[in-house]
């Protein structure tokens, strides 16, 4: 059975600094592209950050200069590090696996983690 659990969320003022952490279990870790993507209220799920099982990175316009994603093959964790948070960033945020290549595509994504609060106050 996979399993994605996401940890790392919370409450925080602009400008501070949040790690979101994400761990899997049940596959093939390195086999897979992982992602990270969000939901505000209201809004549909948008994307994030995604890293390739070839450590290629790619990021939402909106957070390319603040946030950054990494893995750890050998703890099948992904990290996703966001600096300078703003309000707008204040979201549900989910962390998703897909088998094989990085899309920006939420469908895409076949597994998924219960999502993590992240609330930004101004």
């Amino acid at each position: 059975q996979v399993q994605v659990v996401e940890s790392g969320g919370g409450l925080v003022q602009a400008g501070d600094s949040l790690r979101l952490s994400c761990a899997v279990s049940g596959l093939s870790f390195s086999r897979y592209a992982m992602g990270w993507f969000r939901q505000a209220p209201g809004k549909e799920h948008e994307f994030v950050a995604a890293i390739g099982r070839d450590l290629v990175t790619y990021y939402t316009d909106s957070v390319t200069d603040r946030c950054t994603i990494s893995r750890d093959n050998a703890k099948n964790t992904v990290i996703l590090q966001m600096d300078s948070l703003k309000p707008e960033d204040t979201a549900v945020y989910y962390c998703a696996a897909r088998a094989n290549t990085m899309t920006l595509t939420t469908r895409d994504y076949a597994y998924w983690g219960q999502g993590n609060q992240v609330t930004v106050s101004s």
